[in-house]
C-alpha cells in the first residue's frame, strides 16, 4: 500500500462518498475474472483502502464453457475503515455471461448494481446456464425492480475498441475483462495507473507481445471512458483511504505469507528451507512461491507423490535443515504414516495443510475446516503432533515462523492449518522490521562422551545430531526405541514410558504460550470460540453484538495442540459457549471432551466462509436460550440450524435433513 497519489481522471458525474463496497467479478474460468479482481485489489491497496478478498474458482478443471459449474468469481471488500471479511452482501456484480449472473445474483443486496455483459445473453448461453427457453433475466421486471441493472454489450464494445489493434478476433476477445475492469474503475473512482503498469511490466517480459499489451491497455481505457460518456450510470462512488497504522504495506495472500514465513524462520535459525511437495489445490501456490526464492537458500522438490514428498522433507530435517511439506486434506491422509515416523524418531517437520472441502476429492477449490480431527488423531497409535491454525492471510506469515520454531526447537512435527479462503484470499500486510525478529536458537550436539540418541533436556527434547558428526553415529527408524540409547526395544514398560514422554513433550510446549484472554469482557453470558479462518467473521459479529449492548465476548485459538493452559478457566467464566466452524463440529467435540463445557455449534460446509450475518443470528439465538428447541436461522445463504443434539448442520437446499 502506498501513498494514494495516483493520477485520477476528472468526471462530470456526481460522486457519492461511501465507507465501503463489495464487488464481485464473475464469468467463465477463461474470462480473466481472477486477473481483473486482483488488479482492482492492487489499485485499492495503493490508494490506501483496507481490503479483504475471496477468490472463487470452479471445482472442475475443464467445466463446459457457459455453464454454472464453470463460473469463476473474485470478490473484494474495500473500505475506509478496518475490515476483517470479504463482505456479506455484494454491492456490485459484474456478470460476464448468463451462468455468472445465475450463480451470483442471489448474493447482490437489494438495490445493488448489476453490470451484465449483454453481448453474451443469447439463446445458446441462456440454455447452457439452465434458464427456461424464451426467458432472459435481463428482461425480467422482477430483476429490474430489485437491482440497478445495467445492460452493457461488453464483448461487442471491446471488439470495436480493438478493431485496429492487429489482434485476431479470439485474442481481442480475451481483453474483454479489461474493458469490464475499466468500467468498474470509473464507477468507483479508481485510477488506471497500477493496472497499466502491470500490463506493461508483464508483457514486457515476453517477446513479440507489444500488440497484446497495447490492446489490453486500450480495452481498459475504453471501458473507463465508456462509463463516463455512456449516460448509463447516474453517479459514481468513492471510498476514502483507511486510517491504517503507518508503515510499508503490500498486498499478500495466505499462501505467499506461508512461503515468506518459512524462509524467514529458516534464516532466523541459520538453516535452509527444503520444501518437498506434490501439487494439490489449493496448496500449490506455496510451492510456486518458494520456487522463486532460490536466492534465499530455498530448495524446492516436486515429488512424484505425497508420500515421497513428506519422506523427503523428513530426510532434509535429518540432514540438519528445515524440512517442510505442503498439501491439502487428501494429501495429509497419504502422509499420515510418514508423519508417524517423524513422531517416532522425534525429528523436526512442518506440514502445511491448506484445507479444502472433502471428503475424498470433495470440493477441490472451495474452503473448509474439516481436517482438524485428522490433524489431531489421523495416525495409527498414540501419535501426538503440534497443531497451529492461522487466522488471516497476513497471520499465515507469523504462524509459519512459529510452526518452524517449535518444530526445530522441540524436535516435533508441526501441522500448520490454513484453508482455501486464507490461502487464496488477500489483505494489506504491514511489512515487519527484520530487526524485530528473535533468533531461533537451535543447538546440535558434538561431544560423543555425553551424546545419547534419546537423552533429553528439561523440556524432554532429544538431541538433533547432524549426520557425519564424528562419534555421533546412530540409527533411527519406525520401530519403538529404547529410552536414552535409541536401540530397538519391544518391552512393555519401555513402550509405556516412551508413549508418555512423547505426550508430555507436546504438553510442555504450552509452557511457552502466553495466557489466552477473550476480546471483550473476561466473563459474561456468551463466549464465541473460534479457530482458523473464521476469525474475521467472528470478530466482526462479536463487535457488533457488543456495540448493541449484548454480553458477548470472543476468543480465537491459534494453538490447538497443545491448547493454552488457561483455556479451561476462561470457558468457565461464561454461561454459554458458541463454536462456529466450517465443519460439522470438530473443535466443539474436542472442547466438550477435554473441558466438559456445554459448547454449542454453528456449522457450515458449503465451500464458503461464514457470513457475519450468520454469526449475528446465532449469537441472538444463543442469548435467547433457544438453541435447544430446533429454532431455525435463515441467513443470507442457505439454512443454519443450532440444536442440542451431538451434531449441528447446515442444509444446502433450504430444507432440513
Amino acid at each position: 500500500m502506498g501513498t494514494g497519489t495516483q493520477q485520477k481522471v476528472s468526471s462530470t458525474k456526481p460522486t457519492n462518498e461511501i465507507k465501503s463496497a463489495v464487488i464481485r467479478f464473475a464469468g467463465d474460468s477463461g474470462d480473466g475474472m481472477q486477473l481483473a479482481g486482483a488488479q482492482f485489489t492492487s489499485t485499492s491497496a495503493v490508494l490506501g483502502n483496507d481490503i479483504a478478498t475471496l477468490p472463487d474458482y470452479p471445482a472442475e478443471i475443464r467445466a463446459p464453457i457457459g455453464t454454472v459449474a464453470g463460473v469463476s468469481g473474485f470478490q473484494i471488500n474495500f473500505s475506509s475503515e478496518s475490515i476483517f471479511t470479504p463482505g456479506d452482501k455484494v454491492h456490485a456484480l459484474i456478470a460476464m455471461n448468463p451462468a455468472a449472473f445465475k450463480a451470483h445474483i442471489d448474493d447482490v443486496e437489494p438495490g445493488g448494481i448489476v453490470i451484465a455483459n449483454e453481448s453474451e445473453f443469447g439463446k445458446v448461453n441462456l440454455k447452457k446456464a439452465g434458464y427456461p427457453e424464451g426467458f432472459n433475466p435481463l428482461d425480467d421486471e422482477g430483476f429490474n425492480r430489485k437491482f440497478q441493472l445495467f445492460k452493457v454489450p461488453i464483448s461487442r464494445l471491446n471488439t470495436e475498441a480493438l478493431k485496429d489493434s492487429g489482434l485476431g478476433a479470439k485474442d481481442a476477445n480475451r481483453c474483454k475483462n479489461m474493458f469490464a475492469l475499466g468500467i468498474v474503475y470509473w464507477l468507483y473512482d479508481r485510477p488506471l495507473d497500477t493496472t497499466v503498469g502491470h500490463i506493461d511490466s508483464y508483457f514486457g517480459k515476453k517477446k513479440n507481445l507489444p500488440k497484446v499489451a497495447a490492446a489490453n491497455i486500450a480495452s481498459l481505457k475504453s471501458g473507463f471512458f465508456f462509463g463516463e460518456t455512456a449516460e448509463l450510470f447516474p453517479v459514481r462512488y468513492h471510498v476514502a483511504k483507511a486510517p491504517i497504522k503507518a508503515g510499508k504495506y503490500r498486498k499478500i495472500t495466505g499462501n505467499e505469507a506461508v512461503a515468506m514465513g518459512l524462509v524467514t524462520a529458516a534464516k532466523l535459525a541459520g538453516k535452509d528451507v527444503c520444501y518437498c511437495s506434490y501439487p494439490i489445490t489449493p496448496a500449490s501456490n506455496v510451492l510456486h512461491a518458494l520456487a522463486g526464492m532460490r536466492n534465499y537458500g530455498v530448495k524446492t522438490f516436486q515429488a512424484e507423490d505425497e508420500i515421497a514428498a513428506v519422506c523427503s522433507a523428513i530426510g532434509a530435517s535429518y540432514a540438519g535443515q528445515l524440512g517442510v511439506t505442503g498439501t491439502s486434506g487428501p494429501g495429509l491422509a497419504l502422509k499420515s504414516e510418514a508423519i508417524g515416523l517423524a513422531v517416532m524418531i522425534e525429528m523436526p517437520l512442518v506440514v502445511v495443510n491448506v484445507q479444502r472441502g472433502g471428503p475424498a476429492t470433495g470440493l477441490p477449490t472451495k474452503t473448509e475446516q474439516s481436517d482438524l480431527l485428522q490433524a489431531m488423531y489421523g495416525r495409527n497409535g498414540e501419535c501426538p503432533v503440534v497443531i497451529i491454525a492461522a487466522q488471516s492471510p497476513g497471520d499465515c506469515f507469523d504462524s509459519a515462523i512459529e510452526a518452524s520454531r517449535i518444530a526445530m526447537q522441540h524436535r516435533v512435527p508441526v501441522i500448520l492449518l490454513t484453508d482455501g479462503y486464507l490461502g487464496n484470499g488477500s489483505e494489506p500486510w504491514r511489512i515487519p522490521d527484520h530487526n524485530s525478529f528473535e533468533k531461533i536458537v537451535v543447538e546440535h550436539p558434538s561431544d560423543p562422551e555425553t551424546f545419547q540418541v534419546y537423552g533429553r533436556d528439561e523440556k524432554l527434547v532429544r538431541p538433533w545430531a547432524i549426520p557425519g558428526t564424528p562419534g555421533l553415529e546412530h540409527r533411527l527408524g519406525g520401530l519403538e526405541k529404547q529410552h536414552l540409547d535409541g536401540n530397538v526395544n519391544y518391552e512393555p514398560e519401555n513402550h509405556q514410558l516412551m508413549m508418555e514422554v512423547r505426550k508430555q513433550k507436546i504438553e510442555r510446549i504450552a509452557d511457552d504460550f502466553d495466557p489466552i484472554e477473550p476480546y471483550g469482557d473476561s466473563e459474561g453470558d456468551l463466549l464465541v470460540l473460534g479457530w482458523g479462518g473464521t476469525y474475521g467473521a467472528i470478530f466482526t459479529a462479536v463487535e457488533r453484538a457488543r456495540k448493541a449492548g449484548k454480553s458477548v465476548s470472543g476468543l480465537h485459538i491459534r494453538h490447538i495442540n497443545p491448547m493454552p493452559k488457561n483455556l479451561g478457566d476462561v470457558l468457565k467464566r461464561f454461561k454459554r459457549v458458541l463454536v462456529p466452524e466450517l465443519n460439522l463440529g470438530q473443535l466443539r467435540l474436542i472442547i466438550r471432551g477435554r473441558y466438559l463445557a456445554d459448547a454449542r455449534g454453528l456449522n457450515k460446509v458449503q465451500g464458503r466462509p461464514f457470513l457475519v450475518e450468520e454469526i449475528d443470528q446465532a449469537i441472538d439465538l444463543m442469548l435467547q436460550g433457544k438453541y435447544g428447541d430446533r429454532e431455525y436461522l435463515r441467513p443470507h445463504q442457505g439454512l443454519v440450524r443450532l440444536e442440542d443434539q451431538d451434531y449441528d448442520f447446515t442444509s444446502i437446499d433450504g430444507r432440513p435433513h
